[in-house]
């Protein structure tokens, strides 16, 4: 399977700007790629403390999304600010997308919303996305999702075999992104795929970037320097996976678990 990854300076809260900038890349892939990756929030960037931007999920970027996705023959996925009108109010979303070439679209909500304002504005998800496409599965999380392994854990109820994030995660604090994806590609024996932004968002925190493409034993097989603006596609080898996991049977030795959620005014 063919991957392709966007690592591209987002504009923030200028969604046209974006749309044609991330455009670009995508028609570079047509016919030549499998799956793209986008980073998250790639039409508005992290723009939390504009809750105004989101729009509905037959706006313009997934509308965008859906047409790259069809002529380009790949499947798409990212994430965007979306709105749901709830009553006479609007709920907002990090909305994660896994939109397939026949249209065909899958969508969650990020589970770990970040500090400040994402947490002031925006509604938590609860619902792991876990999509199969090409006879491949496919969890797809967003940035803060990384720093909680248990949402991201292998487990034969809900199995997978390539972990995407799709991020805006920051400069300084770049080695915990690289560290930890490695970790997640380790620890669930998967292909660990990372989109990055890169460029300032609202707040002037710096991105930089560091996307990249993960083996199961934790070899980086594509990866971007600082900063880079550019789309990188590599091939995948699925049954070198199937191999590792045969030799070295880990997971079936991993601890069960149940995930709980848990509400605001539950108590320790």
């Amino acid at each position: 399977m063919k991957i392709s990854i966007v690592q591209n300076k987002i504009e923030w809260g200028f969604r046209e700007k974006n749309l044609t900038s991330f455009e670009k890349f995508a028609k570079e892939c047509y016919g030549k790629t499998d799956l793209l990756v986008l980073p998250e929030m790639f039409s508005t960037g992290f723009a939390v403390n504009s809750p105004e931007l989101s729009e509905s999920i037959d706006g313009e970027a997934i509308t965008a999304v859906k047409t790259w996705a069809k002529e380009g023959n790949f499947a798409v996925v990212g994430s965007i600010m979306a709105k749901e009108k709830q009553g006479e109010n609007y709920k907002y979303f990090n909305r994660s997308f896994f939109c397939q070439p026949d249209g065909k679209i899958d969508f969650a909500d990020k589970r770990h919303l970040f500090i400040g304002d994402e947490q002031k504005f925006f509604t938590a998800g609860n619902k792991i996305l876990t999509v199969e496409y090409l006879g491949v599965k496919f969890r797809l999380l967003v940035c803060y999702d990384l720093r909680f392994p248990v949402w991201s854990r292998f487990t034969d109820e809900n199995p997978y075999d390539v972990l995407i994030y799709c991020a805006n995660w920051p400069r300084d604090r770049i080695d915990a992104w690289d560290t930890l994806l490695l970790a997640r590609a380790v620890e669930n024996q998967a292909f660990v795929c990372a989109a990055n932004a890169v460029g300032k968002d609202s707040y002037n925190v710096h991105h930089n970037g560091h996307s990249c493409i993960i083996a199961p034993r934790g070899e980086k097989l594509l990866s971007f320097e600082d900063d880079e603006i550019g789309v990188k596609t590599i091939e995948i080898d699925l049954n070198y996976q199937k191999k590792i996991r045969e030799k070295f049977p880990f997971l079936k030795n991993g601890d069960k678990f149940e995930i709980v959620q848990k509400h605001a005014d539950d108590t320790d």
